[in-house]
């Protein structure tokens, strides 16, 4: 037996990996991280049971459409697997001019650049343009990529109540007027399912001289005509400078965008280092943006579907009494205020084949622990009646 004294003592990370409760009691109860063996539209198996999704960002119900999988598939043939080096360098395609040209027009903005993920987009949508010695005005529940685009610019920041506009005027009026300001804010929010107070929030941004960032990776596709976003729907697209996104959403793929002038755009791919040194956007990624580009703009039946569908998820859960944050979007909390009842909840959708999310505290506000779902516009009648069977048996569980 090794004497102790000789033992090697173990680095502080090894011991902070080691002993991290908040590992421990994730691998414990089983909660995420889930992988399944196979998926037909709406329905995952796991494990040998097949669940119905409820969690899925596929607003659209895009993911399986033939025309989308097809233009994939020939873009591989085309192009290959990747081209293997960020844009600044030797990754740049013209497929990727295309789709940025075609994103830009939709939107509404001059230009527009793509990129890897979404979080890559929103995080440069944020580095790309605010310094050191600027200010940043930050809804409180931002998503995480916006946090992360903060931080890394290195402003200050200042957080205002979530979806306040009259709180973030009170900290704007005591601000110096010289110094640069940038208000962060979300189209929609993806956790709440709130629709930011555009109107209002812009108003006093422009009052007070800000430049504005919108990410609206869960508006794109939702709102606006044709899906072209919170900005479009409330008539706002010229007031907001940066408009951000993810192609995870409603268009059924991966990656993102930042949309905004050219000028400003050029500047983006010159100052952020997320735009100048990440890998470009593959050209199967690119060629299934593209196409789910068109599907939304030709094919409405899939939002009109989405908000059919939705209309009768929420009135099943205001029949139920369950408290829904007052959500505006596909993306629906079920909020039930402790851990203990959210887990419950979640275990008892999965008995009845039902996959959700659990998202508690610190990832939402004390007192929000919730189960995250989201509808789309691929659920079936069978699947809304099996959603209904199994809300209605889990809400009798706490």
């Amino acid at each position: 037996m090794p004497l102790s004294f000789l033992k090697k003592k173990k680095s502080p990370i090894w011991e902070r990996i080691e002993h991290d409760d908040i590992t421990r009691l994730r691998t414990k109860y089983d909660t995420y991280y889930h992988i399944f063996e196979d998926q037909k539209g709406t329905r995952v198996t796991k494990d040998g049971k097949e669940y119905v999704m409820l969690s899925s960002n596929d607003y659209l119900g895009l993911s399986h459409h033939p025309k989308i999988k097809e233009a994939g598939i020939e873009a591989l043939k085309k192009w290959g697997s990747s081209t293997t080096g960020a844009r600044l360098a030797n990754g740049g395609r013209s497929f990727h001019r295309e789709l940025e040209e075609e994103l830009a027009n939709f939107i509404g903005k001059e230009s527009c650049h793509v990129f890897s993920a979404g979080y890559l987009a929103c995080a440069s949508s944020v580095t790309g343009f605010v310094g050191r010695k600027d200010i940043v005005l930050a809804d409180k529940n931002l998503h995480s990529s916006l946090w992360s685009g903060i931080k890394l610019s290195g402003a200050h920041c200042e957080r205002f109540a979530h979806n306040h506009p009259e709180h973030l005027r009170e900290i704007l009026e005591a601000e110096e007027k010289e110094t640069g300001k940038a208000v962060v804010l979300e189209g929609i929010y993806s956790m709440e399912g709130h629709i930011a107070r555009l109107p209002e929030l812009t108003s006093i941004a422009k009052e007070f001289d800000c430049f504005t960032i919108l990410d609206d990776a869960h508006g794109f596709g939702v709102l606006g005509k044709d899906g072209r976003g919170t900005a479009d729907h409330f008539g706002l697209t010229d007031e907001i400078d940066v408009i951000s996104g993810s192609f995870s959403k409603s268009l059924s793929g991966i990656g993102g965008f930042v949309a905004s002038s050219k000028q400003a755009i050029e500047f983006m791919r010159s100052h952020s280092k997320q735009t100048i040194f990440s890998a470009a956007l593959t050209p199967v990624a690119c060629a299934c943006a593209k196409a789910a580009l068109q599907v939304m703009q030709d094919e409405p039946e899939h939002r009109e579907r989405l908000f059919k569908n939705l209309e009768r998820y929420t009135s099943l859960l205001k029949e139920l009494n369950l408290d829904t944050w007052e959500s505006e979007a596909p993306a629906v909390p079920i909020v039930l205020g402790e851990k203990e009842k959210v887990y419950y909840f979640w275990k008892a959708l999965l008995e009845k084949g039902i996959y959700s999310i659990i998202s508690i505290a610190p990832g939402v506000p004390p007192g929000k622990d919730l189960i995250r779902t989201a509808i789309s516009g691929a659920h079936t009648a069978d699947d809304l009646d099996r959603i209904e069977e199994g809300i209605r048996y889990a809400a009798t569980k706490i």
